[in-house]
């Protein structure tokens, strides 16, 4: 690829420029004076889409959520102080999630540094826990260096985000430099040796099980792993929130781990002598706080593959480590055959039947049902959005995700996701169906964003699920105190009002059967649409109720 050189650009040209030889193609942002260079270069640039959001948190949530879907990094701009701690939120997100990003802070002038200057913060030093890296660009003339350097980061090894504070008085200042070429991410070979032990591993195991998710996976990783497992019969379970890593209609797919899992997988995970661990880390939610499978895991013998070498050995005890890409790591996995196993059909049975929603006595609005109506009615490859709440227990459970880019959920756990998220899916894809999963306490955490999806004609549909209340608080409290009620009840607003203010189409839904129909007639239209589902606290999970937890 040729590279460009041309005199006398500025910081905020010169960084433009860059981001379109990167490939980017959109940037979310809210607006600061920090970095008008940057917009007014925009301003000739249509190469890139730029979405206007309304708070900097939705940037992040955006961008992460677009890097999740692409594999490229997601980008954003925000401004310094208020801006930058608005924004942490997603930096967090994308580094427990293991997804890349690049967030741009517009940064004081560099002659005004150490003073206390209007919403300064030690930008790199603020983000430098939170970020793979954060840094600042001091020189206009290195810009293109930093931003390829972004990208490699961002891209490789455990997928993460990078942040680049830009000072304003270095985006206006001009300099002569050569813009780098597009940086893609290096190929991650398995070492032949290391699927010859897998081999002898698995042929001495009675009991093997994956265990699949985190980092670098892809649509066609996924599919060839699920060949493969689907080929020797062994189970595979997800981990936390990442039920998309393969296609959950792999007739060897086992369901997911994390909070509320089917018992009957955490009995195989248990009972397992062989644990193939592709791209998870293992973390606290999949493993139930390090119990499930414990760091040493005696009489178990685990493979670890990840493509970061920082992350083998970590916390887990690996009896093989191996270093290699998803896809990389899939396809060598062809190579290994074996008698078929039948304890795969045996795994999906059980998840079938765990993930089939059944009527429950004396419920006003089920939501299994709610979710069992949307698997006839939506389509397959329909890309699910949530944030954190109970309320996305009953779709983690019940609802069958197609190959990735299919689920957009917070491993790090943060309320407030979904509707960011969607509205960068439905932007990202726009012929498909997109549906935000909202709970009352987190829609209302970054609802404002309906607004951006109305501004920029997004697509989408919002299930908002209104229980008057912070539903997993409460069942916490319920069970550490029960029926001593604090500080965990809302009084929320009419959902469905608030969604025709911002421009979009609403109804509110109270009983099971009207579900159906009105998620028919969402459909039947385009641009913003939410239902609004009345539910009862009581019941505040798919499998218990609040009686039932202060009984125990």
């Amino acid at each position: 690829m040729t590279t460009q050189h041309i005199a006398h650009r500025t910081g905020g040209r010169i960084l433009v420029d860059n981001l379109v030889a990167q490939g980017c193609d959109r940037i979310f942002h809210v607006p600061g004076e920090s970095f008008l260079a940057v917009l007014d270069a925009l301003h000739d640039t249509p190469q890139i889409d730029v979405v206007t959001c309304r708070q900097e948190g939705g940037v992040t949530f955006m961008a992460g959520a677009d890097g999740a879907m692409t594999g490229r990094p997601g980008v954003a701009f925000v401004t310094r102080g208020p801006g930058a701690t608005n924004a942490s939120i997603g930096v967090h997100v994308a580094c427990q999630d293991s997804v890349p990003m690049i967030l741009f802070v517009g940064d004081i002038d560099r002659g005004t540094r150490d003073r206390e200057a209007f919403q300064e913060i030690d930008l790199p030093a603020m983000f430098a826990p939170l970020a793979k890296w954060a840094s600042r660009i001091e020189d206009p003339k290195r810009i293109p260096e930093y931003v390829a350097r972004a990208y490699a980061t961002a891209m490789n090894g455990r997928p993460g985000p990078v942040v680049l504070a830009i000072p304003e008085d270095m985006l206006v200042e001009t300099a002569e430099t050569v813009d780098r070429p597009r940086v893609e991410r290096i190929a991650q070979g398995c070492d032949p040796d290391s699927i010859d032990r897998l081999a002898d591993l698995l042929a001495t195991a009675e009991h093997p099980i994956a265990i699949v998710g985190g980092a670098d996976w892809s649509n066609v990783a996924g599919q060839d792993f699920a060949a493969w497992a689907d080929r020797t019969g062994i189970p595979v379970a997800a981990a936390f929130r990442r039920q998309d890593a393969i296609p959950n209609d792999c007739p060897v797919y086992a369901g997911n781990l994390g909070y509320g899992p089917n018992p009957k997988l955490v009995e195989r995970i248990k009972a397992a002598d062989l644990l193939l661990v592709v791209g998870a880390r293992l973390g606290e939610a999949t493993t139930d706080g390090y119990t499930l499978i414990t760091p040493e895991h005696p009489g178990q013998r685990l493979v670890h593959v990840h493509p970061d070498p920082d992350e083998l050995g970590r916390t887990y005890r690996a009896d093989l480590a191996i270093c290699a890409g998803m896809a990389e790591f899939a396809e060598a996995l062809a190579a290994l055959d074996g008698p078929p196993r039948p304890m795969g059909a045996d795994a999906n049975a059980e998840w079938r039947a765990w993930s089939t929603p059944r009527p429950r006595e004396g419920v006003a609005l089920d939501l299994g049902q709610c979710v069992a109506a949307a698997r006839e009615l939506l389509p397959a490859d329909t890309i699910i959005c949530n944030g954190a709440g109970n309320f996305s227990s009953w779709w983690h459970r019940y609802w069958p995700y197609a190959a990735k880019p299919s689920q957009l959920a917070p491993t790090a756990g943060a309320m407030g996701y979904g509707v960011p998220a969607a509205v960068a899916a439905a932007l990202r894809f726009p012929e498909r169906q997109v549906v935000a999963v909202a709970g009352d306490g987190d829609f209302l955490m970054n609802g404002q964003e309906l607004a951006t999806a109305v501004q920029h004609g997004a697509n989408l549909i919002v299930i908002l699920i209104d229980n008057g209340a912070y539903g997993t608080i409460r069942m916490h409290q319920e069970r550490e105190y029960p029926t001593r009620v604090s500080g965990t009840g809302l009084r929320n607003p009419d959902f469905a009002a608030l969604a025709r203010a911002y421009g979009g189409w609403a109804e509110t839904v109270e009983r099971t059967e009207e579900f159906a129909p009105a998620l028919e007639r969402a459909r039947a239209r385009r641009g913003v649409r939410l239902l609004h589902l009345r539910t009862d606290v009581e019941v505040i999970t798919p499998a218990t109720t609040i009686s039932a937890i202060r009984a125990r």
